[in-house]
């Protein structure tokens, strides 16, 4: 299974949050976005669906930021994913273009089974699993590697 670009950087900006170390580290969009190599807009698109879903908060002004918030640090990784993905089936069997195999294929059974244990496994772990000493210390290099392709 593939995870869309969305979803990935959503996942990289909780990382990212969940190393912060509070008040005196300001987290911003284009921060992130320098940060893990990615377009400012497509942060930021992801940073808003976090905040619609509960997992982020933001604040506007000089001293604003993006913070995570308690069910940022709480809820499952399986059930970020789902959230972002839309929780979409493998494969589309209908549609503008019906599969002429629906009715006698078990493949959309099989997909769908896989992609439960997909997420049961992603169900294991929590935002805080994922980060560790070592992200932390990539993140905070005076010359971070990413930061040489965006202007600051």
């Amino acid at each position: 299974m593939q995870l869309s670009r969305f979803t990935d950087l959503g996942l990289r900006s909780l990382m990212r949050l969940a190393v912060s170390s509070g008040a005196e580290d300001r987290v911003t969009v284009k921060l992130i976005a320098r940060q893990v190599n990615a377009s400012e807009n497509y942060v930021a698109k992801a940073v808003s669906r976090l905040a619609e879903l509960g997992y982020v908060e933001s604040q506007r002004g000089r001293t604003g930021g993006i913070f995570l918030t308690e069910a940022g640090r709480k809820t499952t990784i399986g059930t970020i994913v789902r959230q972002l993905e839309c929780d979409n089936e493998v494969i589309e069997c209908g549609g503008d273009n019906p599969c002429p195999l629906s009715n006698a294929c078990r493949l959309r059974g099989v997909l769908a089974t896989a992609q439960k244990a997909f997420y049961a496994e992603l169900d294991r772990y929590l935002l805080s699993d994922l980060v560790d000493q070592r992200t932390v210390e990539l993140l905070y290099m005076p010359v971070f590697p990413a930061a040489s392709l965006i202007d600051t």
